[in-house]
């Protein structure tokens, strides 16, 4: 796997693994490669459609490997294929000018389709039928290739699950030159210039860099500090070229791949899985306001509220209780609406309304396979819908008949939306096309259709956002979502 932060990555890969057996993962600079999972039986000339798998991560962490494509492309007789991307300082350094664009890992993604139009009809794949397909960071980088001009005609659908190029934490957007200075700093390299900067970065061997990667503390909250100079994660930036403008601009005036697009999100995305990673101070269980309010102003760089709204979005969200248990689970709610869900459902309006086909789902389901550090009572967190996707209870031991028939159904109707681009299909429940009624899947143990997902949330965050807009200059822009 790319160089990153070795036991962030071993950790995440065996919380997200589809597979039997945990793979020890090797670090190394030279990562760019692809797996491809082919059905055995390709006897005539196949022209199968082809599902590229981006991993998430946030961008720091990830690997290729830790999905086993096999059951999907067995199943649903589909060439499924694996692809790595640089992470981290490698693939997403940037000084904001010509000395270091950034956005180096979108540019590998985009190396590998073209090698997949290249090459994939070797291995039974249609180049004329590519579906990106990708979860978390994964799913941002679908959204950012999906508004990306250098990405046309490599892709003919899309699928973003659970992040999208509106998710803030990953799109710099305004100055990136104090993340860029924070790096060179940790590397023990002179700020005067980007070009000082760049050509100093150059100069370290894998090890030093990987020593200033765990220097900088990706994925994790800093309680310490001012939460406005704090960088969890470096991420894609506006660099000109991959993305012309903000994703923001390119949405407002549709200049975009308007390819059929399904995007979706869990439950509970800010369940479990990420404060766990991220180290939020929440093993007590429970919140009053004021620490709630505390906890949300040092989330800044996840969620980029400003401190005067503080007290309005916690009253708004926490106000109604005064169990401190629910208090606590209603501040990861609002975590996650801000990151996850209001992000995505402003992307696929947009889509929408450019005339595309679009296609929403909310993913709510426990999978056996959870950890069992995991509370039971979180369903639908950051990446349970991936042991579905990817078949994991053909290749697992342990899952149940009613698990093994929603991986079933879920691999169908991603199948079937990179074989039509619709995932409707005989013997599956109605999925509705997300028009001006807003209909959407809801997937779990009951999967039925339902409208508007979350549609009182997407209009309060606006408002709270175009507020926020109002009274900042306009240099720090980092901030519409």
């Amino acid at each position: 796997m790319c160089s990153q932060d070795a036991v962030a990555g071993q950790v995440l890969s065996e919380l997200f693994t589809n597979r039997k057996e945990n793979i020890p993962l090797k670090l190394s600079e030279d990562c760019l490669y692809l797996n491809i999972y082919t059905p055995a039986d390709l006897t005539k000339k196949n022209r199968l459609p082809v599902m590229v798998w981006i991993h998430g991560g946030g961008l720091v962490v990830g690997a290729a490997s830790t999905y086993d494509g096999l059951a999907l492309a067995a199943h649903e007789n589909v060439v499924v294929v694996t692809i790595q991307y640089r992470l981290g300082i490698w693939g997403f350094f940037s000084t904001g000018d010509e000395h270091s664009r950034g956005n180096w890992g979108h540019l590998d993604q985009l190396a590998a389709l073209h090698w997949v139009q290249d090459n994939i009809a070797s291995f039974g794949g249609n180049p004329g039928s590519v579906t990106i397909f990708g979860e978390s960071a994964g799913g941002e980088s679908v959204s950012v290739l999906v508004l990306s001009p250098l990405a046309k005609n490599l892709f003919h659908r899309a699928i973003s699950e659970s992040g999208v190029a509106l998710t803030a934490v990953l799109v710099k957007k305004g100055d990136v030159k104090p993340l860029a200075e924070q790096i060179a700093i940790a590397a023990g390299c002179q700020t005067t210039t980007s070009a000082v900067m760049v050509h100093c970065l150059r100069q370290k061997t894998e090890e030093e860099l990987l020593e200033t990667t765990l220097k900088m503390k990706f994925f994790s909250l800093d309680l310490h500090g001012d939460p406005r100079e704090s960088y969890p994660f470096v991420g894609t930036v506006v660099d000109g070229l991959l993305l012309p403008k903000t994703p923001e601009e390119l949405q407002a005036e549709r200049k975009f791949n308007t390819v059929p697009y399904m995007v979706g999100f869990n439950k509970q995305e800010f369940g479990w899985i990420i404060p766990m990673l991220m180290g939020y101070p929440l093993s007590e269980g429970k919140l009053d306001q004021k620490t709630a309010m505390s906890l949300l102003w040092k989330s800044y760089p996840l969620v980029y509220i400003a401190k005067e709204l503080i007290p309005e979005a916690t009253e708004k969200y926490l106000g109604g209780t005064d169990d401190p248990v629910k208090k606590k689970d209603l501040f990861l709610d609002l975590i996650a609406d801000v990151m996850f869900c209001v992000p995505s459902v402003i992307v696929a309006r947009h889509h929408r309304d450019a005339g595309a086909p679009t296609y929403m789902y909310e993913f709510q389901y426990r999978p056996s396979f959870s950890s069992d550090m995991k509370p039971k009572t979180v369903i639908g967190d950051h990446g349970d819908e991936l042991f579905s996707v990817f078949g994991a209870p053909f290749l697992k031991e342990g899952a149940s008949e009613e698990e093994i028939r929603l991986s079933k159904m879920v691999m169908k109707f991603w199948a079937n939306f990179a074989r039509n681009g619709n995932p409707n299909g005989e013997g599956l429940p109605h999925w509705p096309e997300y028009n001006q009624k807003e209909g959407y899947l809801q997937i779990g143990a009951n999967t039925q259709a339902a409208q508007k997902l979350k549609d009182k949330e997407v209009a309060f965050w606006t408002k709270l956002f175009a507020k926020m807009a109002v009274e900042k200059p306009p240099q720090t822009e980092h901030i519409e979502l």
